[in-house]
């Protein structure tokens, strides 16, 4: 039989076929990248067509060191490039998402840590971050910014990954955490997950400056200005999660919703967000995360700035966590108790 006989118009619905799949497809015989890849933050697995990222820090409420943005772009360059993968889905191991950035590391312990050998020498080196950010000297907020700015890189691969992007949210996802999930093309979670940016009330502004381009203008304010959280319900609501579910039923739920967008071809999903990204980028995003970053590094360098690195430094950074949420009422997880 020809291959003009045996077209794909006789097999049954073979636009759904995958890329590796198809008789004629241009990966026949060819060897496929492997996914044993190893990484410090995080875990990398292809099961069928999904690409799951997992953050592996789970005795550090998985918290970003300088490792996580680099590794976090590579994981998913690796799904973008895999033709088996049609949706990748990132999660946190252990009882939530992530906690955002490993501060007891930057602010109460003068930024040493024991990832500084991957970045020694750089601009990432935490000792030379340590030095940027003493009180008592002279802060260049360049260097401040080609940190942050890199971070924002990594988390962004999210977005401008060519294939759809899914962060399931469990337990928290709160500070840096947030500037992570929001890159995500869909955000799914549990009722109780507390999602918010607490840092604004000092020492913080959410670097990747997504939040009015994920809730609007009103809504970001509302959240900003008081660094208050949402629960999984109630970013549901607002339109910032587009599903929530109780905490049991969470994997089940975010499973049907990769199935479904897996079963879709990969050009067609590619089409799709590339499409509506350009409405998104032409908002500002870019423009957005720079100004953002920018007075990121500026809200630590303030007075009150200071006050809380010094206040972490002298009593420890939890306590000063404690001090800076309790006047809120929302000290861990206080606001979901009540």
């Amino acid at each position: 039989m020809s291959e003009f006989e045996n077209h794909s118009g006789t097999r049954p619905a073979a636009w759904y076929e995958g890329l590796t799949e198809a008789p004629d497809s241009p990966w026949a015989g060819r060897e496929l990248p492997p996914t044993d890849v190893s990484y410090r933050t995080l875990t990398y697995e292809v099961t069928g067509r999904i690409a799951r990222i997992t953050f592996n820090r789970p005795e550090h409420g998985n918290a970003i060191t300088s490792d996580t943005p680099i590794e976090l772009a590579h994981a998913v360059e690796r799904a973008d490039l895999d033709p088996r993968v049609h949706v990748m889905v990132i999660s946190g191991r252990g009882k939530g998402f992530c906690g955002g950035y490993d501060l007891s590391l930057f602010a109460e312990s003068g930024f040493q840590g024991d990832d500084a050998d991957s970045t020694a020498g750089t601009v990432l080196d935490p000792m030379v971050q340590a030095r940027n950010h003493n009180p008592w000297g002279t802060w260049d907020p360049m260097v401040d910014y080609a940190m942050m700015s890199r971070f924002n890189r990594g988390f962004a691969s999210l977005l401008h990954a060519n294939k759809p992007t899914v962060a399931k949210l469990h337990g928290f996802a709160v500070a840096g955490g947030t500037d992570i999930a929001l890159y995500a093309d869909q955000i799914i979670c549990a009722d109780d997950t507390k999602i918010g940016y607490p840092p604004t009330r000092v020492w913080g502004i959410p670097a990747a400056g997504m939040w009015a381009h994920r809730l609007g203008d009103q809504r970001a304010k509302r959240l900003l200005f008081t660094g208050d959280c949402l629960s999984g319900k109630q970013a549901e609501e607002w339109g910032l999660a587009v599903e929530s579910a109780p905490a049991d039923e969470l994997d089940e739920r975010t499973e049907a919703l990769l199935e479904r967008i897996a079963r879709m071809p990969i050009n067609q999903l590619m089409m799709a967000k590339l499409a509506l990204n350009s409405a998104l980028l032409a908002q500002g995003v870019a423009n957005s995360g720079m100004i953002s970053t920018v007075f990121d590094g500026i809200s630590r360098h303030t007075r009150e700035g200071y006050s809380f690195q010094l206040r972490s430094a002298t009593e420890g950074f939890r306590e000063a966590v404690r001090e800076r949420d309790e006047p809120y009422g929302d000290w861990k997880r206080a606001q979901f108790e009540k």
